[in-house]
C-alpha cells in the first residue's frame, strides 16, 4: 500500500502523486466517488450500474509466501480435509 502526504490547495483541491494513481490503475478522467469516513475520506472508483469488470478487480487481492497450483485452487473443498481445520467455519 502506497502513502503519500498532500496538501489541499485554497479551492479544496488536491493533486494525487502519480506513483500513486499509477499503482490503482486509474485514467485520467475517471470519475470518483468520494465517501466521508470516520477518520477521513476513501476514494473509489465510480463504476456505470456498480458493475466491476474483472480487469477493475486486478491487484486487489494479494498473497504473499509461495505460489498456489491452479489445480490446488481449483479443486472441491472438502471440508472433513484436516488441512482446512485451520479456518474458521462459517
Amino acid at each position: 500500500m502506497l502513502a503519500a502526504t498532500v496538501t489541499v490547495s485554497p479551492n479544496g483541491q488536491i493533486e494525487i502523486p502519480k506513483d500513486v494513481f499509477d499503482s490503482l490503475h486509474w485514467r485520467d478522467g475517471m470519475e470518483l466517488t468520494l465517501t466521508a469516513t470516520g477518520s477521513g475520506v476513501m476514494l473509489v472508483p465510480k463504476m456505470a450500474g456498480n458493475k466491476l469488470s474483472a480487469s477493475a478487480l486486478r491487484g486487489c487481492l494479494q498473497h504473499t509466501g509461495t505460489p498456489i497450483p491452479t489445480e490446488r485452487l481449483c479443486r472441491p473443498v472438502e471440508y472433513g480435509d484436516d488441512s482446512l481445520s485451520s479456518f474458521p467455519r462459517v
